[in-house]
């Protein structure tokens, strides 16, 4: 099956399933098997429940519910059906949910049991014609409806152009914004990942990441899928666990705190990860220390890469040699690697100038994965691509000769101070290089005469005895002065939200009258 004569994102990902459709597809934390005929024949009866209920291709389904492997199947019968699949975070409150489901308006809603009541309230009031709920131990509505439809389902032929998915940014600087997704936008991504990372028959992925993000509902599942390799699944992250897993994979992907947490385990040794292929680290900033501390303890060097929402996967750091770049094979930590293939990325300036290699600026791309636009924002999304075409991805980075790509932070986290320009991520490696640090968040603030100064936040290592003064005092001898914060305290963790990400906006809002009686 070639990609010009796809219709249908599951039809690419389901040619991928293996000869024997009754081999292990799935194997849970908690011992239940899936075969891929179980996800074929899952997935069809769910299309065609909701196809039974109205569901024109089009429409938006919105689902929060909890991890479980029905809830995978929920996604695919929604690419089956031509439906707009619009996953929400489990942690959503009910005020956040009711903007989404205003925004998205869709036809169908899918909630946990438990919030079924105040939810369909408000899915009906948005205009939904059926509310559905589903639970983690394969109970709810919609099971018991689609029990009763038949296992056969033909595919949509939507295109490659139509609506596959929206996914909702985090919103810490506005409203949150609904990324269009196309189906050829999420096969274009699957396919360059499958041939990139050396996907092959054999691979066995360990799924420990949400399904609501794209991480773990586009980049780890099509990958799978694609290449017919199963999975071991788990509901929530539990370090035992992906031990006892690790000897029986060759695949694993997780966001920073996950390899921490790993590190802090005894069993983590080089035998555990004897047939281990590829680690792979996203999301979040990986640290430099938790990147050299794997290499020690497993033999393994960590895979980083970089994609947002909007454009699914955009640079790794390489799997094997990378001819356009000289034919390096090194991952090297602290840096995102190379543009994958296909995909164009430049720094540029704020007037969209390109700068050469060395000089920072803001991450501009363009390629097969860059979303259709923002849901209903038709100005927003003119306002996020340049005159050329390229996305301004609000991240800020440069190139270094060899052709890496190095992320120094957001445009949004950047501190302008005195007229300077302060970008925390270099501020916090300088940080997070002293001794008895474990890791460091520096946000900029109000300040009565340079504007903006830099705060930083540290977290010590479990008993080091550190003195926020004297880390200021070291920073001196590292960082031009204006780089330096103004002030520093210790505290005893970071917040972070589902992938791992430190939440600089809630940071930056508790420590913003720090300077306020000055």
């Amino acid at each position: 099956m070639t990609t010009e004569t796809v219709t249908n994102l599951y039809a690419a990902l389901r040619a991928g399933f293996p000869a024997d459709l009754d081999a292990t597809a799935i194997e849970t934390d908690t011992g239940l098997r899936y075969t891929w005929r179980d996800l074929e024949r899952g997935s069809a009866m769910l299309a065609n429940e909701l196809r039974g209920r109205g569901l024109q291709p089009g429409d938006r389904l919105v689902a929060q519910v909890d991890k479980s492997v029905e809830a995978l199947m929920l996604y695919l019968a929604a690419l089956r059906a031509g439906l707009v699949y619009v996953p929400l975070n489990t942690a959503y409150p009910d005020a956040e949910v009711e903007y989404f489901l205003r925004d998205a308006e869709p036809a169908a809603v899918v909630v946990a049991p438990a919030r079924f009541g105040r939810l369909s309230q408000l899915a009906f009031a948005a205009g939904a014609r059926v509310v559905y709920t589903l639970g983690a131990d394969r109970d709810g509505t919609l099971l018991d409806r689609a029990a009763h439809r038949s296992d056969v389902h033909e595919p949509a032929a939507v295109g490659l152009q139509a609506l596959a998915s929206i996914i909702y940014t985090s919103g810490t600087t506005g409203r949150s914004k609904g990324a269009m997704l196309t189906h050829g936008n999420l096969l274009a991504n699957a396919r360059v990942l499958h041939d990139y990372w050396g996907w092959r028959p054999g691979d066995v992925l360990i799924h420990v990441l949400p399904i609501f993000h794209v991480h773990g509902l586009f980049v780890a599942v099509h990958g799978a899928l694609l290449s017919g390799s199963p999975m071991l699944w788990a509901a929530k992250f539990d370090p035992a666990t992906v031990l006892a897993w690790l000897p029986r994979a060759t695949v694993f992907m997780g966001v920073p705190t996950l390899y921490t947490r790993l590190l802090a385990q005894p069993g983590l040794q080089p035998e555990a990860c004897a047939g281990m292929r590829l680690f792979i680290s996203g999301s979040a900033p990986l640290l430099i220390e938790t990147f050299r501390a794997w290499q020690q303890r497993t033999g393994h060097t960590i895979l980083e890469r970089y994609g947002m929402s909007e454009t699914i996967m955009l640079t790794s750091n390489p799997y094997r040699p990378d001819a356009r770049f000289g034919g390096q094979a090194e991952r090297r930590g602290g840096t995102v690697g190379f543009p994958l293939p296909g995909v164009e990325v430049r720094i540029a300036d704020e007037a969209d100038r390109p700068l050469p290699v060395g000089q920072v600026g803001g991450v501009q791309v363009r390629g097969p994965s860059v979303f259709a636009g923002y849901w209903r924002m038709p100005d927003k999304t003119r306002a996020e691509f340049t005159a050329d075409g390229w996305f301004r991805t609000g991240d800020v980075g440069f190139f270094d000769e060899r052709g890496y790509l190095t992320l120094v932070g957001r445009s949004k986290d950047l501190i302008i101070s005195g007229g300077y320009n302060v970008y925390p991520a270099e501020v916090e490696g300088a940080i997070n290089e002293l001794p008895g640090v474990a890791e460091s968040a520096v946000v900029g603030v109000p300040h009565p005469d340079f504007g903006e100064v830099g705060v930083a936040l540290v977290v010590p290592q479990p008993g080091a005895n550190l003195d926020p003064q004297a880390i200021l005092a070291a920073l001196r001898g590292r960082l031009a002065a204006y780089k330096i914060p103004k002030h520093c305290a210790l505290v005893e963790e970071l917040p972070r939200n589902a992938m791992g990400k430190v939440q600089k906006n809630v940071l930056r809002e508790r420590w913003r009258d720090t300077f306020r009686a000055a």
